[in-house]
């Protein structure tokens, strides 16, 4: 493989990076903010499932991001995605969850604009309203799993030892699940942008099994991913985990269900033609937010409690990160690329 593409590529893997310490971090951030799970072991479960889940169920979401603005050429790739990485790398910075989503959709549409192509306006709606909708979603379902749940406890009568082995187990459950589902889902943020060109060949093993370029993509977003989560995702992860909302170990279990049953739902195919095939509307395949879902989850368990809990100050900052992010992005994008096609004379567009 060429030097260049490798140098190209790498622009994928920075934003892995930061996927890996700012979005992947949700997936474990309430059960390490509570103390019910060492962040080694939920960085070594996470990092694990991701990749996985990259690898078999990324497919759906990378194609409807492809819709949004198809990237044709190596260098504008690795614009979009260094200009996504560090716009979130800023926001992890000073310990803001906000979405990987956001800032890759952002830096297309920076690209988009650059290059004069056109913006998919219908799939950029289509994804804008996902992200009112997640952590709307993943709200609701905590509200019912929380209610059920502590239900169930009471009546079942637990010795507190033994409902603190079963929650234990039941978040690292609940983490494996939700990082295979981040990994399909927001595979399509990290390496996305390069399928359309991916270098990568693909490799069949004796007629029996073929891992596709699209596959080898994926495997390495995961890589990429996974070392975000052990180098830089603790900071992100107590500020979901412990300060937005003070949680037990009971709620911080449901919050991470909430937030995987979300990304799932978004990039599962199956269930998508499953409900095509009996005549109602597909759950449409997008990358959703991690960080949106996540949030939406302990705002939910917050409302169900009064609401008096919760940080309202800190929701309002994160907030205000969400809405920033995909125009910083944006403006980055743009910035890199003059720099790309004026001063280093590369195609960004073919």
């Amino acid at each position: 493989m060429e030097l260049t593409i490798i140098i190209f590529l790498l622009g994928g893997l920075f934003l892995g990076w930061s996927l890996g310490a700012n979005d992947a971090a949700n997936v474990f951030g309430t059960a390490v903010g509570t103390r019910m799970v060492s962040f080694k072991t939920a960085a070594i479960i996470c990092s694990l499932f991701v990749i996985l889940g990259a690898i078999i169920s990324g497919a759906g979401t990378t194609e409807t991001l492809g819709k949004l603005g198809s990237i044709n050429a190596l260098p504008g790739a690795f614009a979009a995605c260094v200009a996504a990485g560090i716009s979130v790398y800023l926001m992890t910075k000073v310990g803001l969850p906000v979405s990987t989503t956001q800032a890759i959709v952002g830096a297309i549409v920076g690209w988009n604009i650059y290059t004069g192509s056109t913006t998919n306006m219908q799939v950029l709606f289509t994804i804008i309203g996902t992200w009112i909708l997640c952590p709307i979603i993943a709200g609701i379902i905590a509200i019912g799993l929380f209610t059920l749940t502590k239900n169930f406890i009471l009546k079942r009568k637990l010795h507190i030892l033994r409902l603190d082995a079963y929650t234990r187990t039941a978040l690292i459950l609940a983490g494996a699940f939700g990082a295979y589902s981040l990994g399909a889902n927001n595979i399509a943020n990290v390496m996305g942008v390069f399928v359309p060109i991916s270098p990568f060949t693909d490799i069949t093993f004796s007629n029996f099994f073929t891992f596709s370029s699209e596959e080898q993509l994926f495997l390495l977003g995961g890589l990429a991913i996974a070392a975000g989560v052990f180098t830089y995702s603790k900071k992100v992860m107590f500020t979901v985990g412990n300060d937005l909302l003070k949680m037990s170990p009971v709620a911080a279990f449901i919050v991470v269900i909430s937030h995987s049953i979300v990304l799932f739902l978004f990039a599962s195919q199956g269930i998508s033609n499953f409900l095509q095939s009996i005549n109602l509307p597909p759950i449409p395949l997008v990358p959703v937010s991690s960080s949106q879902a996540v949030v939406g989850g302990v705002i939910g368990i917050g409302l169900l409690k009064g609401g008096k809990e919760v940080q309202w100050s800190i929701a309002r900052k994160i907030s205000v990160g969400w809405v920033l992010l995909p125009i910083l992005a944006a403006l980055i994008s743009l910035i890199i690329l003059f720099v790309l096609q004026n001063i280093l004379n590369l195609a960004i567009n073919y």
